[in-house]
């Protein structure tokens, strides 16, 4: 039996994890920001850090508590490093490197986004289930929006990814443009499922065969629609329309209109890649997503009739191991501990742009 405790603080929420084996989820503690975020309608990036450094060390050992466990009793710690707030990246990084160096365990850094794709691995009780490679995965987040081909649990080739925004960033957007409340992504959703995509809003498809994604027109195009076209005068720009005016009927299918639209963007680039691959050599057996929007209620639904349509194994992670979670972290790092794959003590914090498009960390 191998046991790591993880540690993930890339964005505003702090959480660490004890993972046994790779898969099975011994506790999985969250300190979400949320409060501290709500009334500037997303992250702050000097709040997020000072946060973490408030809550990292009660977090780890509630993690630890609740496994049964002392840090002494770890085989392993693992750390999200990249990509994300460097300010937040480095009390994790901090933490993790200050445990390693006290108690001489092995230390691996983790890249967040290849940790989503894993969290689909990750069980609260055990059983034989598994995913069968290659698979094609997917990465819906707030920051990232990207199509891999996925050969292992550490060996993935990027596809395609956002040009402009994320899908997450897309839906925190539309929640500001529509008054939805915040966090963004589960407040639209909810606010969709009452409405009726009765509006046209846009599919940005990119070329027949381009497997990128782009969201920046499906947000212009709702803003324009709940607050109509802007116009110019003596150098200021204003609206001739607000969201306050709405009715909340409109709101409800304004909501509708965008969710569907952005989920079929996902689905219509999931099918093109699906088409390319099914006839070669090694076709996929499956589709994996992960991250903070595969919690969006649609997109669930939409991807498993994908997958039933193709006759393809649909995995997705249970709803708590969607948004950014340590046990993605700690799951993941088992694989490296199996090969001996550790970092030192100088494992750097990086922000962003620095995942490769291939990634084979056999």
């Amino acid at each position: 039996m191998t046991l790591v405790l993880g540690i993930e603080t890339s964005c505003d929420e702090t959480a660490a994890s004890v993972v046994e084996d790779g898969r099975l989820v011994r506790s999985n503690v969250v300190a979400s920001q949320h409060d501290l975020h709500r009334k500037y309608h997303g992250v702050v990036p000097e709040i997020a850090s000072r946060s973490h450094l408030e809550r990292i060390w009660p977090v780890l050992a509630e993690a630890t508590d609740t496994a049964g466990v002392t840090i002494a009793q770890v085989d392993a710690l693992a750390v999200g490093n990249r990509p994300g707030l460097i300010g937040s990246l480095l009390v994790g990084v901090s933490a993790a490197q200050a445990l390693a160096w006290s108690t001489t365990k092995p230390l691996i850094g983790i890249d967040h986004v290849q940790a989503h794709l894993y969290a689909a691995s990750l069980l609260d009780q055990p059983n034989e289930a598994i995913i069968r490679y290659p698979a094609i995965g997917l990465v819906v987040s707030g920051g990232h929006t990207s199509l891999y081909t996925v050969t292992g649990p550490t060996t993935m080739q990027r596809l395609g990814k956002t040009i402009d925004d994320a899908v997450g960033e897309a839906y925190d957007k539309a929640a500001v443009i529509l008054d939805a409340g915040y966090p963004g992504g589960p407040r639209l959703d909810k606010l969709a499922q009452r409405g009726t995509a009765s509006v046209k809003l846009p599919r940005s498809l990119l070329g027949n065969d381009n497997l990128d994604f782009s969201f920046s027109g499906l947000k212009t195009a709702l803003l324009y629609a709940v607050r109509g076209h802007p116009v110019r005068r003596g150098g200021q720009v204003t609206y001739p329309r607000s969201a306050d005016e709405l009715t909340d009927t409109q709101r409800a299918d304004l909501a509708a209109s965008f969710q569907i639209a952005a989920v079929d963007a996902l689905i219509l680039k999931l099918e093109r890649v699906i088409k390319q691959q099914i006839t070669s050599a090694d076709p996929p057996q499956g589709l994996i997503i992960g991250g903070g929007v595969c919690a969006n209620s649609l997109l669930r639904r939409r991807a498993v009739e994908l997958g039933r349509a193709h006759e393809l194994v649909v995995h997705l992670p249970p709803l708590p191991y969607c948004l950014d979670n340590a046990a993605m972290i700690a799951g993941l790092a088992h694989h490296f501990f199996q090969h001996n794959r550790f970092d030192d003590l100088h494992l750097p914090a990086i922000a962003t742009g620095t995942q490769p498009a291939t990634s084979n960390l056999n």
